[in-house]
């Protein structure tokens, strides 16, 4: 049998390393995504997720995560948690629950409490400034707050063909209090069957769930369709459709592995993604939408990845 990994955006990649060479030593699905994800949460410079994310308009930190195990289709999530270091850690270990196994706000929390997991403050000082500075502009200058909503998503195959899926974020910075997109939410955000493949979402969660499509595009594969196929049909289709019927489209991008290891992504936003196969080294891709309904990828090159981290590591004035 063969492995693989696949994880949105260049802030997965170090993860992907990681699960790559876990999975190469015949490591577990499982562990692997969870390592993965948790590599992001714990970087403070990635905006979007774990500890650094960006608050809400209050001020506090609010993460959704969602974790499924493809061999049985057993889920865990949250969404709304606070102070809790690994919020996919969380889902996973819920994920054993067959009751009460998705859970919100101060319920996730105190799950998370009374579990063991590791507590704490969230909000680094330099996310604190940037929510300080957007309050500053919205007052000043009459802009829309929000701003940001990067998803970790991953699929993991091992050597015994199983799969997982697995997310994390911080949300849409400046969202209301309560706001939920579509990362905990199976189908939308995430969807895995070993027997098939896996899928999962990152964009402008309020549109990504109008159209379950992490589970149309397992569905598409499940019907024949590469990855690349269930994707670019998915992808395009739906965007197209909610801007005839919605009257307009955020971000949405989506990645997929089958249980052969092969893998596709789409997007309608310009977009990178880290991949690493049985025949690939991990390695990082930038994906644009192409002509016909197709999607455009390609290494990303030396100038971007450099321009990537002065960018990332700019300091917040």
């Amino acid at each position: 049998m063969t492995y693989g990994v696949i994880g949105t955006w260049r802030m997965a990649y170090e993860g992907v390393g990681k699960a790559y060479e876990l999975l190469k030593r015949n490591g577990k699905t499982g562990d692997a995504v969870e390592q993965l994800v948790n590599t992001v949460e714990d970087y403070p410079y990635y905006r979007s997720v774990g500890y650094g994310g960006l608050p809400n308009e209050q001020g506090n930190v609010e993460m959704d995560a969602a974790f499924m195990d493809g061999d049985h289709l057993a889920i865990g999530a949250v969404a709304g948690i606070q102070n809790v270091k690994h919020a996919v850690s969380v889902a996973r270990k819920l994920s054993h629950e067959h009751f009460n196994s998705f859970r919100v706000g101060d319920g996730a929390t105190q799950f998370a409490k009374e579990s063991g997991f590791e507590m704490g403050n969230m909000l680094t000082p330099e996310a604190k400034r940037i929510w300080q500075n957007r309050l500053t502009e919205v007052q000043k200058k009459d802009l829309n707050p929000y701003d940001g909503h990067d998803t970790v998503g991953a699929v993991t195959l091992d050597v015994n063909g199983s799969m997982t899926a697995a997310t994390s974020t911080s949300g849409l910075f400046m969202k209301k209090p309560g706001r939920i997109g579509d990362s905990p939410l199976s189908g939308s955000g995430f969807y895995v069957d070993s027997e098939i493949g896996g899928a999962t979402a990152t964009g402008l969660g309020e549109d990504i769930m109008k159209g379950c499509l992490s589970f149309e595009i397992v569905r598409l594969m499940g019907e024949g369709k590469t990855p690349q196929q269930a994707c670019d049909q998915t992808v395009y289709q739906f965007a197209e459709k909610l801007k005839r019927r919605y009257g307009k489209v955020g971000e949405i991008s989506l990645i997929a592995m089958n249980c052969k290891g092969e893998w596709g992504v789409a997007t309608n936003v310009e977009f990178t993604f880290s991949v690493g196969t049985e025949k690939q080294q991990p390695s990082i891709f930038m994906a644009l939408p192409g002509p016909k309904r197709t999607t455009s990828i390609k290494p990303v090159t030396k100038e971007w990845l450099a321009d990537y981290e002065r960018k990332l590591k700019s300091p917040i004035k």
